[in-house]
């Protein structure tokens, strides 16, 4: 009974010092007004001026960098790892720069053998044939995305997804490139930054028909809860390419939605309908653009989309 008082008395004056410190005061003024001078590693208090503290520990880096240029020059640590490159980026890689540690030119012997060396050090960071496959897939997924326009983000979800593919053994007779496109194909679904079939493989070097059998098997195979791709995510990027002003993009959302709702979408491939509900805005905005035109955008026919505007304004009690 009489430890169990202790300690509570004991946590009672632990809980006031550190309470005390939280709300310091000036000696000179009682002011709590205190700043610390990061440069000088001084507690000052700014109604009086009085140094409370001086001389204080800086545990933050010697140098001194006035913007963000100067602070990733001087910054001693490496590039963030990331899954886009087959060892993650933690190797470390010889400077392409024929330069010496003061910036000066080497001679021409220093500089054979640092090509040597270069290629060497390439050689080395792939032990074997299973490496250097993950690194040409990767590579893959890198180019076609780089072709196709999409942020970073994607590229590392389909680096992880393709990895993930590689664990399970889903590639074991299947091409490298068709699940290295499948992977990239189905990042962009999950990043909501969808592409066609038709887009990606545009940028691939496998067909169409395998891209989509393939991606069908990797994810079953891995259980990626993929939902339907939404027709107003392709609207802004079909519109910029046709150069059709905002109201048509507003009006073309606003179309799919009224559709949507009727349940005309089911079973529909989004960037038909898209295309679609861009030609109907356009019309009704006196922006007009012809089938051709946005089917070229889309990557679909114009059967497609004249059966899609029909099915459109239909719904929507419009008569063309």
């Amino acid at each position: 009974m009489t430890r169990s008082t202790r300690q509570r008395e004991t946590e009672e004056v632990i809980e006031q010092e550190e309470g005390d410190e939280d709300v310091r005061t000036c000696n000179e003024c009682g002011s709590t007004n205190l700043v610390k001078s990061s440069d000088r590693g001084e507690l000052i208090c700014e109604d009086c001026g009085l140094v409370i503290e001086e001389e204080k520990i800086d545990p933050g880096p010697e140098w001194r960098a006035f913007n963000h240029k100067e602070r990733q020059e001087k910054s001693r640590v490496g590039a963030p790892t990331t899954q886009t490159m087959h060892d993650k980026g933690l190797t470390t890689t010889i400077d392409w720069k024929d330069k010496d540690a003061y910036g000066r030119s080497i001679s021409s012997k220093k500089r054979s053998q640092m090509h040597r060396l270069r290629k060497w050090q390439e050689r080395i960071r792939t032990k074997d044939a299973g490496e250097r496959n993950l690194q040409f897939a990767l590579s893959e997924i890198d180019r076609m995305a780089s072709a196709l326009g999409v942020p970073r983000s994607v590229r590392e979800v389909a680096s992880v997804i393709y990895r993930r593919a590689l664990k399970e053994d889903l590639i074991r007779g299947r091409s490298i490139e068709g699940v290295a496109t499948s992977a990239l194909y189905a990042a962009c679904r999950k990043e909501g930054i969808p592409r066609s079939l038709e887009e990606i493989s545009d940028v691939s070097r496998v067909d169409r028909k395998e891209i989509g059998r393939t991606y069908r098997y990797i994810s079953q195979e891995l259980g990626l809860e993929m939902r339907p791709v939404d027709p107003k995510k392709y609207v802004p990027r079909f519109c910029s390419e046709l150069e059709l002003s905002e109201e048509v993009q507003i009006k073309a959302n606003e179309i799919i939605e009224e559709t949507a709702e009727e349940g005309l979408l089911s079973g529909k491939s989004p960037t038909g309908y898209a295309a679609a509900a861009i030609y109907a805005a356009s019309l009704l905005c006196n922006e007009k653009k012809t089938q051709r035109e946005v089917a070229d955008v889309a990557q679909v026919t114009e059967v497609t989309i004249r059966n899609r505007y029909q099915e459109q304004i239909e719904a929507m009690g419009i008569h063309g």
